[in-house]
């Protein structure tokens, strides 16, 4: 199921990334339960403990597939099995490889059913996906989580300009502090972001650095009509790449032997080790 436009590209079977490059992945996290297994065989006991606590099948399997995916996709870049990933979170809970794979960052977010991936090499990265929701865009909640300059920009606009600007001021502050590795920690009414419709995605100011702000770019990624997403990326100096996650035996190359995909034979071999286990 392809969830993207035609920005988004089918990747290649390996990857590879350079310091000038930022690649952002889309997935679909509704997948047939075959899949599913799939995806859960290589996650970690961590993981799948965790996936276990979620009280609602449909939660549990988007975990799962949202989990799976991102191992896939690292392993892909890194030519590791699943297994030998780990990961570890800084003091503000972002997640990173425990180990130092050649500078590659990550970072992940997920709504709806849409999952979305940013990749870098050597430098910081945030992403934020939204599933847009009319009752959400309101000014009350606008006046809780933006700045003043903000909420005095989104007040100014006209009522049908309301919605898609306040996903797109949410979207672009959710990735801006988590490209920061500080979270909400950092202070949502510490930095201010553009928002109006006709303006480009900018990080427009931060309170107590004046040139903190001119040292990131924000950009909007375009998913689906019902959907905001926003990329926050240290430096200006890179260009983008979107590629589409696909299930892997649509994405790689099939054997002769077996007239099956490399890696779908080891996710099938790894089911098969958890169910004898």
């Amino acid at each position: 199921m392809l969830l993207a436009n035609d920005n988004w590209k089918i990747p290649p079977v390996h990857p590879s990334i350079s310091k000038e490059q930022v690649h952002v992945w889309c997935a679909c996290l509704e997948q047939r339960e075959s899949r599913i297994q799939q995806l859960e065989s290589i996650l970690s006991d961590e993981e799948q403990c965790r996936a276990q606590r979620f009280y609602f099948q449909k939660d549990r399997d988007h975990f799962i597939v949202a989990r799976g995916v991102l191992r896939d996709i690292l392993c892909r870049y890194l030519n590791r099995q699943a297994e030998q990933l780990n990961f570890c979170y800084n003091e503000y809970g972002k997640p990173m490889l425990a180990k130092n794979f050649g500078g590659l960052s990550f970072n992940v977010s997920h709504s709806g059913n849409v999952a979305i991936y940013a990749v870098t090499c050597g430098r910081e990265v945030g992403i934020d996906v939204e599933q847009i929701r009319a009752d959400f865009a309101e000014e009350p909640i606008a006046k809780r989580f933006f700045s003043p300059a903000e909420v005095a920009v989104f007040s100014d606009l006209a009522a049908h300009e309301k919605k898609e600007a306040f996903f797109c001021c949410w979207t672009r502050k959710e990735a801006f502090i988590k490209a920061t590795g500080k979270g909400v920690s950092f202070g949502l009414d510490n930095f201010d972001v553009s928002l109006a419709p006709d303006k480009p995605a900018a990080l427009l100011s931060v309170k107590g650095d004046k040139k903190e702000a001119a040292r990131w770019s924000l950009r909007n990624l375009d998913i689906q009509p019902d959907y905001k997403a926003a990329l926050a990326v240290k430096g200006h100096d890179w260009r983008l790449q979107s590629w589409q996650w696909q299930s892997v035996e649509k994405n790689t190359a099939f054997t002769k032997e077996t007239n099956m995909s490399n890696s779908d034979f080891l996710l099938n071999s790894k089911l098969i080790e958890k169910r004898q286990a």
